[in-house]
């Protein structure tokens, strides 16, 4: 007599929660990337790229730095790096005290595009946001739990 085979364990509600958030993740991440790219000609890692240079205090960051803040290894933000350089938004430097040290320095047409940009990005992400809590309530009763435990922590 043949043995049925075990029946798979079901998946922990974490597990199911953190699935779908993964799912809109890369719905939304999709939805930004393409109205970024249509409407201001940058992708979603140059806009992030921008952003941090934006924001940080001499407008300049060193590349490992800006790697580690946008989520790329150092090849793909050295390339990304060179984009916003051929485009005008950024370029590089050398640190003054250590000549090994390479910074990424944001110009007045980079900050523009960001400030440009930033208002597609609110709106995209918003939008998106809302179709997906229409589309699935229970998607959206799984953020609103996600926000309930990370701000109760």
């Amino acid at each position: 007599m043949a043995s049925e085979a075990p029946a798979a364990p079901p998946v922990p509600d974490v597990a199911a929660t953190w699935h779908r958030v993964l799912l809109l993740h890369a719905r939304v991440e999709s939805r930004l990337a393409t109205a970024l790219q249509r409407h201001h000609g940058i992708g979603l890692s140059e806009y992030r790229a921008l952003g941090h240079l934006a924001t940080s205090p001499a407008s300049e960051l060193r590349m490992q730095e800006l790697a580690d803040k946008v989520g790329l290894n150092q090849s793909s933000v050295t390339r990304l790096v060179a984009r916003l350089n051929a485009a005008g938004f950024a370029y590089r430097d050398l640190c003054p005290d250590d000549k090994r040290g390479v910074y990424t320095v944001i110009t007045e047409a980079g900050r523009a595009r960001h400030a440009e940009a930033s208002r597609t990005y609110e709106e995209t992400l918003s939008a998106a946001l809302e179709a997906a809590g229409q589309a699935d309530p229970q998607l959206s009763a799984t953020l609103a739990a996600l926000s309930a435990r990370v701000g109760g922590e």
